[in-house]
């Protein structure tokens, strides 16, 4: 994994104090930021820790506002933004910029990385900056960013130690067509619900489970309504920093390289914080009285390989392999 540069290390320790949105500084232009995490998160910390290193950086031509918990719309409604100028950034699933830019998508597939190191191979590769510029391309938007979500895994109010175990099984997705990969892959029916709106939806029983990393459980007290987390590892998912083209186009070169610097030190702060609360929170829910189940991937690969490269793919086989080869 990258080292976190001098830039990284200041928002890793700003993070750690700031739990709270950020209200607006004294820059001369505020960047809005939003996304769908909660403030608590180090998603939203290292983001908001983030406004003094640019202002630094630019000398108060620009700061960061930072948004949170949907509080500017739902994850579909800020990926418009950007091109409306309503939103300047966002984090956004892989899978979300695939609906301007298809092969992009594929760093949200299930199963698609091997492991952690397979997937840190491809945010440092030729491949992801070429997928990057395709949806600049498509989109109008840049990509400076790649961190880390971590592992999802599926959590239920039974044991899922097999896909045998999720047929037939309701469960919340993302509202991201490629989400459904997975669970059509094992016979279960994939609901889309937007992310506000996955507690309620667990607590009446609108659905049988849901799946995210472990962290989010926790942010979301999913761990709440919901009595087992099976550990399926079954997307090894990150979210992208996207700046808006209205936002980017009127900012200089100098303005531009000093904001690419700080958020991908931002990146660099939630993914390590991200790493290390993964570590730790099995123990955790199982302190909570929550049932962790240990589950055979092998099984859960076999299902879903097949659909890799079938109709729901939206990338090439060139772009598979080389991914694969990585």
């Amino acid at each position: 994994m990258k080292t976190l540069t001098r830039t990284g290390l200041a928002i890793a320790a700003l993070s750690a104090s700031v739990a709270l949105p950020f209200s607006a500084s004294a820059a001369d232009k505020m960047l809005k930021w939003a996304h769908v995490y909660e403030s608590s998160e180090a998603y939203h910390t290292c983001a908001v820790a983030a406004n003094d290193a640019l202002a630094t950086a630019t000398d108060d031509r620009y700061g960061i506002e930072v948004f949170p918990a949907s509080s500017l719309g739902k994850e579909v409604d800020i990926n418009e933004g950007l091109g409306l100028g309503t939103v300047d950034i966002i984090y956004t699933g892989q899978l979300f910029a695939g609906r301007s830019y298809g092969p992009i998508a594929i760093g949200g597939a299930p199963f698609m990385f091997r492991d952690f190191e397979h997937w840190d191979a491809f945010r440092n590769s030729d491949l992801f900056e070429e997928l990057k510029q395709g949806y600049e391309d498509a989109s109008g938007n840049h990509i400076t960013s790649l961190t880390y979500y971590g592992a999802r895994h599926v959590t239920s109010n039974k044991p899922v130690l097999a896909p045998a175990d999720m047929e037939g099984m309701k469960i919340r997705v993302p509202n991201a067509p490629l989400y459904m990969m997975f669970p059509e892959a094992v016979g279960a029916n994939p609901a889309p619900i937007a992310f506000a709106e996955v507690y309620l939806a667990l607590q009446q029983g609108t659905v049988d489970g849901q799946e995210n990393p472990l962290p989010t459980i926790q942010a979301k007290k999913f761990y709440e309504v919901q009595s087992d987390i099976n550990l399926t590892g079954h997307i090894t998912d990150a979210l992208l920093t996207i700046v808006g083209g209205p936002a980017w186009n009127s900012m200089d070169a100098a303005d531009q390289e000093a904001l690419t610097t700080v958020l991908d030190a931002a990146a660099e702060c939630a993914t390590s914080q991200i790493i290390d609360t993964e570590a730790e929170l099995v123990a955790w829910f199982r302190d909570q009285g929550v049932t962790v189940n240990e589950v055979d991937r092998g099984p859960f690969i076999e299902a879903v390989k097949p659909m890799h490269n079938g109709d729901m793919a939206t990338w090439d086989q060139e772009t598979y392999d080389r991914l694969q080869g990585l």
